[in-house]
């Protein structure tokens, strides 16, 4: 059965405000046993709606759903962001908890103005859409955009199929794309995401809610920050992922970015067939420990500094990363965030070398880098990863995540059952850096050539 807004007194003129017109709609809809509610015609203004079990929002094409730029019209029991530190993106705009078989779809679009929500100051800026605890989750063939914040968090939810969504999200920080924390048998196909953000994110912030079972597949991503990030909330653990057939382009941190920080275990990883366009590091990947009080990255859930986890089996083959004459700039996040530069560039892998990271294959892959760095531009020594257990306050961001690299195209320290296999670089320009470095590594095969 098919529930329209407007027959329960929703008006289409971007002024009035129909939170209560749609949420009624919603709730007759799910009362009634189910259906879809449908959104038609011209822009419907409100603020934060609960989604129900059995309702399909459907947003007809050519209308926007659009999120009210007053903030007291969003509820404040929509769960809450899982990062440290940023309680202003506690609220949301569509919510739904312990839910089953939720669908939004449609050729519409919902829009999250951002315009509303400004980067500083303390006001809030809610995400766009949040899950928590949910199963069977469809969204299909709409378009999200503007949002003040991240554009959707999956939280503790299992089978969740998002196919042909468009996702812009370019005008605020934290624009991430989908972000899945504790989520299983997950599908994504066909989506373009851009943003200021991680454009997908897998995390686990618990050990009762693994990561598991993913599949990205036939996806184009650009980003002020990462492409794909696995990580770095890791409680729990994060395994059975395949990531395959995607494009990037203009990614100006990460395009392949995993992080195993707190205490949990990443493993069986996939990635294959993905083509990088100005992708300033087109692999990230360590195993160390982290945690402060104050750190905005650190899960809500960490309490203490953990032990160092553990991250193995991890296959990326038939890679191609090529950077145009636009990688010798230096890219900037809103004026003056520096998110990548020429000699930030390269495929770093690193673990503190107690913890090596074991089982990586690197295969089939061609890396054409800008090049162009002077051994001057950077300093004489790379930090090591360093266990925060051991060395209580000696750790800096350089331990870390250093912005800069010590090679032209890679540097790999602290990895047993290492495989190289059929690696081609190459530079536009000369660059004084080493081409590649291997530490402390137990090497398996190692194929790589480095054009002149």
């Amino acid at each position: 059965m098919v529930w329209e807004i407007r027959e329960y007194g929703a008006v289409d003129d971007g002024r009035t405000v129909n939170t209560a017109v749609i949420q009624n709609t919603i709730d007759r809809c799910h009362q009634a046993g189910g259906g879809t509610v449908l959104i038609e015609g011209g822009v419907y203004l409100c603020g934060t709606i609960f989604l129900r079990s059995n309702v399909t929002l459907e947003i007809a094409q050519g209308t926007v759903l659009k999120a009210n730029p007053d903030i007291s019209d969003y509820a404040e029991n929509t769960h809450h962001n899982r990062y440290r530190n940023e309680e202003a993106l506690d609220r949301c705009f569509l919510y739904g908890e312990d839910l089953e078989n939720i669908g939004i779809c449609g050729k519409g679009r919902i829009e999250g103005s951002s315009e509303a929500f400004p980067n500083k100051g303390n006001i809030y800026r809610p995400m766009l859409i949040r899950f928590l605890r949910c199963r069977q989750i469809h969204i299909e063939d709409i378009r999200l955009c503007d949002a003040a914040a991240w554009t959707t968090a999956f939280l503790d939810s299992e089978y969740i199929w998002i196919s042909k969504v468009y996702i812009h999200n370019e005008k605020r920080y934290n624009g991430d794309g989908l972000d899945f924390d504790g989520c299983a048998h997950v599908f994504i196909d066909n989506c373009s995401i851009t943003g200021t953000d991680d454009n997908l994110c897998l995390q686990s912030s618990s050990k009762e809610y693994p990561v598991k079972d993913i599949h990205i597949s036939n996806c184009e991503f650009t980003s002020l920050c990462a492409g794909i990030r696995i990580g770095l909330k890791s409680i729990g653990d994060i395994y059975n992922v395949v990531i395959s057939n995607c494009t990037m382009d203009r990614v100006w941190r990460e395009g392949i970015k995993i992080e195993c920080t707190e205490g949990g275990s990443i493993s069986d990883i996939m990635i294959q067939n993905v083509t990088m366009r100005d992708v300033t590091r087109p692999v990230f990947m360590i195993l160390n420990n982290r945690f402060k009080t104050d750190d905005y990255g650190s899960s809500v859930e960490l309490e203490q500094m953990p032990e160092i986890g553990r991250m193995e089996n991890i296959t990326i083959t038939h890679l191609t990363a090529v950077d145009s004459e636009e990688m010798k700039n230096t890219h900037y996040r809103f004026g003056n965030d520096i998110m990548g530069e020429p000699k930030f560039n390269g495929i770093r892998i690193d673990a503190e070398e107690h913890h090596p990271i074991r089982d990586v294959t690197l295969q089939n892959i061609c890396y054409r880098s800008i090049g162009g760095v002077k051994k001057a531009d950077i300093p004489a020594e790379y930090p090591p990863v360093l266990d925060q257990l051991r060395h209580p306050g000696e750790v800096t961001s350089e331990n870390y995540y250093p912005d800069w690299s010590r090679t032209a195209y890679l540097d790999i320290r602290n990895v047993e059952e290492l495989y190289l296999d059929n690696i081609c670089f190459e530079c536009v320009e000369p660059d004084e850096r080493e081409p590649y470095l291997i530490e402390n590594s137990s090497i398996l095969r190692q194929d790589i050539r480095v054009k002149a």
